[in-house]
């Protein structure tokens, strides 16, 4: 593969806490060096200046849909919507038909990565067979086979002494177990956050004690077991509350946020546009406010877009008949830039959030623009204006909540390995 030379870009890495106007080498599929005025014969010269350069971005949740669902979405779609958004790396959720509990699965998510992907894919097995919550998943066989994790994502594991053996097991692999918080018995199909609106509306809901409840509990046999946690797609002010005394008790725990629920709250289900249909749902402004405030003091570590992908069957329906989930792997960046423009997040709190924290959750390759380590680069135009217009999207699925959305600022390239998987037609000639 040819050398990259990204030339005059402000380079943001804050892992080695630079960030300064420098130029870029990839060489060989690793970052050879960073320094101004470089001059490299035969190198591919790109002029990134008045551009951000910073690590790939990672997504540590989101839904390819295959094995078995890929009328919604494929590998090779999911991992070019993710190209085009600016992430080198997408960690991949189970909850496939069949879902990945077995060997046999992980091993076809790998081996269509490598085939059809654009960019690095992690799966994440099953915590439980068949997600049921009643019998533990082979963790050891799923790690063998590639999965960086394991996750039941769409239920949360209700017994406590499946989760208790969950978290020792995971343990002595060395795995994190990423839960999705939600007690099924409060939450009761609820589909939308219960509160003022969710009267006003005439629409099931669920309390925000559903995710919270669960939460506290698992932070209790996380102290009994050392085990390593991160809580999914975290939405609450008293969840942002339990995990900040979780880390202040010194808990081996991390958490991420989507931005759908730092930039919308349950209003948005005003009109019954089954976009807004998510799980978590959305809640109130005072819990946005609260996850806004933990995203900028580090108490959440990273930015995941739950990226769910669903075809026009599930979504034009009755709001309470509709498939939870919304797509997010073109929207992110854009909306994550809207933080740095209301100064909830510096331009460095950004990739912290979207590239070095991911990498560290899940001890990922990556995260980082250091010399040696992988040519995983994206991008960033923080200028550009354009509309969300989910008819151009990479993904099959189109059910976003942020269609019309003017934005500001997007990827314009991302590089993965040290090979272009994404550019703007008008950015690389």
């Amino acid at each position: 593969m040819p050398d990259i030379l990204l030339r005059g870009g402000r380079v943001i890495d804050p892992m080695r806490e630079f960030d300064a106007q420098a130029d870029v080498l990839c060489k060989d599929g690793k970052i050879a060096r960073i320094e101004r005025g470089l001059a490299v014969p035969g190198a591919k010269v790109i002029e990134v200046k008045d551009r951000w350069v910073v690590p790939g971005l990672i997504d540590l949740h989101v839904h390819l849909r295959e094995p078995g669902q890929e009328y919604k979405e494929n590998i090779e779609t999911g991992t070019a919507a993710a190209a085009a958004g600016g992430f080198s790396a997408v960690c991949c959720m189970p909850n496939t038909s069949p879902p990945n509990d077995t060997r046999a699965v992980t091993d076809l998510i790998v081996q269509r990565a490598r085939d059809k992907g654009v960019v690095r894919v992690y799966p994440i097995g099953c915590i439980t067979q068949g997600q049921k919550g009643e019998t533990l998943a082979d963790m050891g066989e799923l790690q063998e086979a590639g999965c960086v994790a394991v996750s039941d994502d769409g239920h949360g594991v209700m017994n406590s002494e499946v989760m208790r053996r969950a978290l020792e097991y995971a343990r002595s692999f060395r795995m994190p177990l990423v839960q999705h918080c939600e007690d099924s018995a409060l939450s009761a199909g609820g589909a939308m956050h219960e509160g003022m609106a969710s009267t006003r509306f005439g629409i099931r809901a669920q309390p925000a004690a559903a995710e919270s409840a669960m939460l506290a509990r698992d932070l209790e046999l996380v102290a009994l077991t050392g085990g390593r946690y991160h809580m999914a797609h975290i939405s609450c002010a008293e969840s942002v509350r339990l995990i900040r005394e979780a880390k202040r008790r010194g808990l081996p725990v991390t958490c991420e946020v989507t931005p759908h629920n730092l930039m919308l709250t349950d209003e948005a289900c005003a009109g019954y546009d089954t976009s807004f249909r998510m799980n978590p749902p959305l809640r109130s402004a005072s819990d946005q406010a609260a996850l806004r405030a933990a995203l900028a003091d580090g108490t959440i570590d990273a930015i995941a877009t739950d990226h769910a992908p669903h075809s026009p069957v599930e979504k034009e329906v009755e709001f309470e008949q509709a498939a939870n989930g919304v797509i997010g792997l073109e929207t992110a960046l854009g909306l994550a830039l809207e933080l740095v423009e209301a100064g909830v997040l510096t331009p460095a709190g950004l990739v912290m959030r979207m590239s070095a924290g991911p990498a560290r959750v899940l001890g990922l390759p990556g995260g980082s623009l250091a010399p040696g380590g992988p040519a995983d680069v994206t991008v960033i135009n923080p200028h550009a204006a354009w509309t969300c217009d989910p008819t151009r999207f990479h993904s099959k699925a189109r059910n976003t909540p942020f269609a019309g959305r003017n934005m500001r600022g997007r990827a314009v390239l991302t590089v993965v390995g040290g090979t272009i998987v994404f550019s703007e037609e008008s950015f690389v000639a």
